[in-house]
């Protein structure tokens, strides 16, 4: 049964034409590195409302991202000009492909059910099994629950195409590895995961992404183990992102700083020893670790083999990390409660200025901003609120500023939730005379300006972790 696919790739011969579903953070920067060492690539991208601009935006040479990607404008502008990349809505262009790549977005519509909404990843592994040939190889990109690329994806991909997966194509599992603001350099440098379902396609998916690597190397394993290995490894970040920020909270309680402690303890090296701590923050947002932990869950519950073993009664570790990270964008608003009351003022009926809507420092990227539920938090306690963010120029239902000065105006509280460069420009003398107020609050969720110098000119300040400062003599 593998021999013959074997063979089919060996009469189908090297890989040439490549078509990447979904032009989004992932599916543009591999297809722009796939044209470098490909013949081809398409760009496939459903040609409607929200999204459909990308299309002209693409095959004009121009990046429809936003924020800082090194290398990426660059590289679009010369796969156009050298007529090795198209972008279009045409699905039937799939045919012509000697492997297609699947990289559609995978959240959880509520993650306390476990059930995630694959609705727009049906659609494209449709549009892939309509249209595929004998020979192609198809790899999903996506962050999928574990035992969906053999299960649930191959058997849409064979009613579909009539074919058969192992027997007439390939089928893999090669997990994006990417954070916004590096994604060129993350593509080429990370060791990429190839999870075929069996020998032959992950041999095959090794030739489509070993040449795009450069100091990365190949990981093969199976399908299914791709998939562990996608979700654990960003369940784990989410871990240890919850452990500093569960630190955070009891440094704020001592009164002592975070930062001190993260020194010291960081400080221990030697063999054998691994104390890697991360940095606490406003709250962990984007597409992949704040659902990621939910697939990891949910593959364990719906696979076929031992059940877990476990204490009864006892949350899973992971789950408890995520509901921590989940509570930052409401330590951050008891937290302006804390410095208002300070001020003598209230909640509600007080100008917020919330900095920040991106959830990744310098992109545009605001998926899952942990912004929102503390804007949402603000306004049910009847605050006047207003949002600024340099790359983040709109948002349903929110009124999004570049105007820094105007956000600041007469505010009562400036409340920093990304890191964004330009904050840590922020010069408190003019933050001040711009909100026009004596005591002005200011709540650092990032830890980018200097406490000292905002209190000494007057401000409440409160941050995360900083227990040292935030009971500070008004």
């Amino acid at each position: 049964m593998t021999q013959l696919l074997a063979d089919i790739f060996y009469e189908r011969g090297p890989i040439k034409t490549i078509g990447v579903i979904g032009m989004g953070y992932v599916g543009i920067p591999a297809a722009a590195l796939f044209a470098q060492s490909f013949n081809m690539v398409y760009g496939f991208q459903r040609d409607s409302t929200s999204s459909g601009y990308k299309i002209s935006l693409l095959n004009s040479g121009k990046n429809p991202l936003k924020g800082e990607e090194p290398g990426l404008d660059e590289l679009i502008h010369d796969i156009v000009l050298n007529k090795k990349f198209e972008c279009t809505s045409d699905f039937s262009k799939i045919s012509f492909c000697d492997a297609v790549t699947i990289a559609i977005q995978t959240p959880f519509l509520n993650p306390k059910d476990l059930i995630p909404d694959f609705s727009a990843l049906e659609d494209g592994i449709r549009q892939v099994g309509k249209f595929i040939t004998r020979g192609t190889l198809v790899v999903l990109e996506s962050t999928i629950t574990p035992g969906t690329t053999v299960n649930w994806a191959l058997k849409i991909l064979e009613e579909e195409s009539g074919l058969k997966a192992g027997k007439d194509f390939g089928l893999a599992h090669a997990p994006e590895r990417v954070m916004v603001g590096r994604l060129i350099q993350n593509i080429q440098e990370h060791d990429r995961i190839v999870g075929g379902i069996d020998e032959v396609s992950t041999q095959r998916a090794m030739e489509l992404y070993g040449p795009v690597l450069t100091s990365g190397k190949l990981i093969p394993m199976t399908a299914t183990a791709a998939e562990v290995t996608k979700t654990a490894e960003n369940t784990f970040r989410d871990l240890q992102i919850a452990a500093a920020n569960q630190l955070a909270f009891y440094c704020e309680a001592m009164g002592i700083n975070f930062y001190d402690v993260r020194t010291g303890i960081d400080s221990l090296k030697g063999d054998g020893i691994t104390r890697a701590i991360l940095w606490p923050g406003a709250g962990v947002g984007g597409h992949c670790l704040t659902k990621d932990t939910y697939h990891l869950e949910r593959g364990v519950h719906i696979a076929e083999h031992e059940p877990v073993d476990f204490p009864v009664g006892v949350d899973s570790l992971f789950v408890t990390a995520r509901n921590i990270n989940d509570f930052m964008p409401r330590h951050m608003f008891h937290l302006m409660e804390k410095g208002l009351a300070r001020a003598g003022k209230e909640v509600k009926g007080a100008k917020i200025a919330l900095l920040g809507w991106a959830f990744l420092a310098n992109t545009d990227d605001a998926r899952n901003t942990p912004a929102e539920p503390f804007l949402e938090l603000c306004k049910a306690s009847g605050a006047d609120i207003r949002v600024h963010d340099p790359w983040v120029t709109e948002w349903p239902g929110i009124d999004i500023s570049q105007d820094l000065e105007s956000v600041l105006s007469g505010a009562d509280a400036v409340i920093i939730f990304t890191g964004h460069r330009m904050y840590y420009q922020l010069d408190p003398h003019d933050v001040r005379k711009l909100s026009g107020s004596l005591h002005c609050v200011i709540i650092d969720g990032r830890n980018i300006i200097d406490p000292d110098v905002f209190i000494q000119d007057g401000f409440i300040y409160k941050g995360i972790g900083r227990g040292d400062k935030n009971s500070h003599p008004v």
